[in-house]
């Protein structure tokens, strides 16, 4: 891990400089590679997410928590499933798409891709109809 939380790329001293990848860089990847799975309903941001997207501003991050250590990157993922989707097979989709998306983009290998269920989205455009009870 380099100066001011950057991540630095290996690489051969080429004369041309150095490649530092901000750990918020890491979060939009993996952001974007978990929310393209299907039946992930939603990510789960904070307040301040909230806010900024009433404004119009994505915030493709979300969700998404990066530790950079010195054994590695260790992503955390906080989504809301789809009702009806097997969990297990969900998160095993998300964890292989993040390795394998950051692998292509950043030649980085992360140490865990740890996937938080926080909650599950039913259908809200389909409702039970209801049924009148005689007295």
């Amino acid at each position: 891990m380099g100066e001011n939380g950057l991540l630095e790329m290996n690489q051969e001293n080429n004369g041309r400089g150095k490649v530092e990848i901000a750990p918020e860089v890491i979060e939009v990847i993996a952001g974007i590679a978990a929310s393209e799975v299907e039946g992930v309903s939603q990510m789960r941001g904070n307040f301040a997410a909230g806010a900024l997207e009433r404004f119009g501003k994505k915030n493709h991050g979300k969700g998404v928590k990066v530790e950079l250590s010195e054994t590695g990157i260790k992503v955390d993922v906080f989504c809301v499933m789809k009702f009806g989707v097997s969990i297990p097979s969900v998160a095993q989709k998300i964890q292989d798409n993040i390795r394998q998306t950051l692998l292509n983009m950043t030649a980085l290998e992360t140490e865990e891709i740890n996937i938080h269920i926080v909650g599950i989205q039913f259908e809200s455009g389909k409702q039970e109809p209801e049924i009148e009870q005689e007295l």
